[in-house]
């Protein structure tokens, strides 16, 4: 009977030291840090690697260091241009101190959350609607520095904020159809007029250079000629030569000078 009570001593003394030795031995993976406390006091961060604690003294709260993503919901936003969007997220951000993302927050997914929530309805309320389709860049942007400026007290590193739906109603989607196809008519009319315009200048200088030289003319009557024959029709087209017709306009005048024939 001794030697089964020395036994069972032996066995729970061996129980309690495997349990000491547990709780003062922790592990640490590479994206892994161990923020100490002794006796409730913040004394330091450790890791990765082996990690030892006093037991029942000190304690360890394990912080990840990887890139977390943080999905926005959707939020319903005004634009300066009074039209009502609702606007999604994404957020990458990742701990950089992880003394102040334990210390000074007590939730730092929970708080930025919410920050970037705020921050994205007070942003983009600023803009009208045409810069949160076109300047997505500009807006990712601009989130992204203060949501950085405003968690760095934190301990926390927003490295990116990507808008990814913008969505609208479907009588403002006709009315932006509208409106573009408005922008596409008008784009074609200003073409074809510049266009008009430089035919009309290209024209005026030819005639300028015709005028110059009369010859020039036939020589054109003939080009069109040749143009025409080529086309295999029954049409033949002779040229009148211009010096003809202001012969003929022009009546001889008589030999007494009154212009009119006796």
């Amino acid at each position: 009977m001794d030697m089964f009570a020395d036994l069972a001593f032996y066995l729970v003394a061996i129980v309690i030291l495997v349990a000491i030795l547990a709780s003062a031995v922790k592990i640490l993976r590479e994206y892994e840090r161990g923020v100490v406390f002794t006796l409730g006091r913040f004394t330091g961060v450790k890791g990765p690697g082996l990690i030892l604690l006093i037991p029942y003294v000190q304690q360890m709260i394990r912080v990840d260091l990887r890139t977390r993503v943080l999905d926005v919901p959707s939020q319903d936003v005004i634009s300066h241009d009074n039209v009502s969007v609702r606007v999604s997220a994404v957020i990458y951000f990742r701990v950089i101190d992880p003394e102040k993302s334990t210390i000074q927050v007590e939730d730092f997914m929970m708080a930025t959350s919410q920050l970037a929530q705020t921050t994205l309805r007070s942003v983009l309320g600023k803009h009208d609607l045409d810069e949160m389709l076109a300047e997505r860049d500009r807006l990712n942007s601009d989130i992204q520095e203060i949501l950085d400026s405003q968690t760095d007290a934190w301990g926390i590193k927003v490295a990116t904020v990507e808008i990814k739906h913008v969505d609208i109603n479907e009588s403002m989607i006709r009315a932006i159809a509208r409106q573009a196809e408005a922008e596409r008519e008008r784009r074609a009319k200003v073409i074809n007029a510049e266009g008009e315009q430089q035919a009309a200048a290209k024209l005026l200088e030819a005639a300028e250079i015709l005028a110059r030289q009369p010859e020039a003319m036939q020589l054109r009557y003939l080009s069109t000629l040749n143009v025409i024959a080529s086309e295999k029709t029954s049409t033949i087209l002779f040229p009148f030569p211009m010096e003809l017709g202001n012969l003929m306009a022009i009546r001889p005048k008589s030999s007494n000078g009154t212009g009119v024939d006796d």
